[in-house]
């Protein structure tokens, strides 16, 4: 069997440079036909195979795109994953993904593992632990490096990057203003803590629907859930103690358990309470009764995500000095289902 040669040993074979057989072997027009032919022959015949992963190194690009989300558990996140593979996909790019478990420390090990040579940027929304903290180094780091990233859903001022969002607070006050709209006056919010950025603008845009039509915020109507696990103890309360006619709440998960909790109590969704929630994932589809829900459209956040990301990769240098770091809007609207009864 031949023997594999490098393209060093083929430069030096044929005199010329390694430059010169790197660009003949993609029949570059920079080189001349006799020498494209020449090297193309002594290539052929030592069956010299180029060293995709040297080549990837050399120039700086995997053609990789990393990943990193908090949890897979919402049907959120696998939408806008399956939206980055598409478009990156349809443009040569492969994905890896990451999971942080809602962990400052496992985001930080992710970035440094897939930033060692791995992935050519980032595509990421942050860990609940990473808001808390309030500690962005290791993205401040990838950055600095050279390593662009595209924040999306939770993301933070204190980084300066692309980002794909929602209007959280605009589309809650429109999912509340709906319920007001239709009759309802003591309308409770299930939440999530306020170090969680989205949670936080979805709390303040159920504020000010109530505010701006004069009817009263009552704390004792506002839950914050930290742990989904542990979230039922909390819901029970309030549907025991302050007997709500509609709950706006922040995700599906939420939202289902209130439906099932009231199930549970004897009450009748929606004829009894009115239960609104947010993403339009399966559990809003199936879940019996389907649930009225703010559409997040992950499929098309994680596209935009991954579009802007491989537009940053592929600028030349001068381009990118040049390029204003966006931030784009992703349109959301309210899917209006079974869980909401029309007084």
């Amino acid at each position: 069997m031949k023997r594999k040669v490098t393209l060093k040993q083929i430069a030096k074979e044929l005199d010329v440079s390694i430059s010169t057989v790197s660009k003949a072997l993609r029949n570059s027009i920079e080189i001349s036909e006799d020498t494209r032919q020449k090297v193309q022959a002594f290539a052929k015949l030592y069956n010299y195979k180029p060293n995709n992963i040297a080549l990837s190194l050399k120039n700086k690009k995997t053609k990789t795109i990393g990943i990193i989300i908090p949890e897979i558990v919402h049907h959120f996140f696998a939408t806008v994953i399956s939206g980055i593979e598409q478009v990156a996909n349809e443009n040569g790019y492969n994905v890896i993904v990451c999971l942080s478990d809602e962990s400052f420390d496992k985001e930080v090990i992710n970035m440094e593992m897939l930033a060692n040579g791995s992935t050519d940027g980032f595509i990421m929304s942050l860990s609940k632990e990473t808001q808390l903290k309030k500690d962005f180094h290791h993205i401040v780091e990838a950055i600095n490096q050279g390593m662009p990233v595209v924040m999306f859903d939770r993301v933070t001022n204190d980084v300066l990057c692309d980002k794909v969002i929602i209007d959280d607070q605009l589309a809650a006050y429109d999912a509340v203003e709906f319920l007001i709209k239709h009759g309802f006056k003591n309308i409770a919010l299930v939440t999530t803590v306020d170090y969680v950025s989205v949670g936080k603008l979805r709390t303040d845009g159920y504020i000010n629907a109530l505010t701006d039509h004069d009817l009263t915020v009552n704390e004792n109507l506002i839950v914050k859930i930290e742990d989904i696990d542990n979230c039922a103890s909390k819901i029970e309360k309030l549907l025991l103690e302050n007997k709500p006619d509609a709950i706006f709440a922040v995700n599906e998960l939420f939202a289902v358990t209130i439906i099932k909790l009231a199930n549970k109590m004897g009450l009748k969704v929606p004829d009894d309470i009115s239960v609104i929630g947010f993403t339009d994932g399966i559990i809003s589809q199936f879940s019996t009764p389907t649930i009225t829900t703010v559409s997040q459209n992950g499929i098309k956040m994680g596209g935009r995500a991954a579009k802007m990301l491989i537009e940053r990769l592929e600028m030349e240098e001068s381009e990118e000095e040049n390029e204003q770091y966006r931030t784009e809007l992703i349109e959301t609207h309210l899917v209006e289902r079974e869980s909401t009864s029309t007084l």
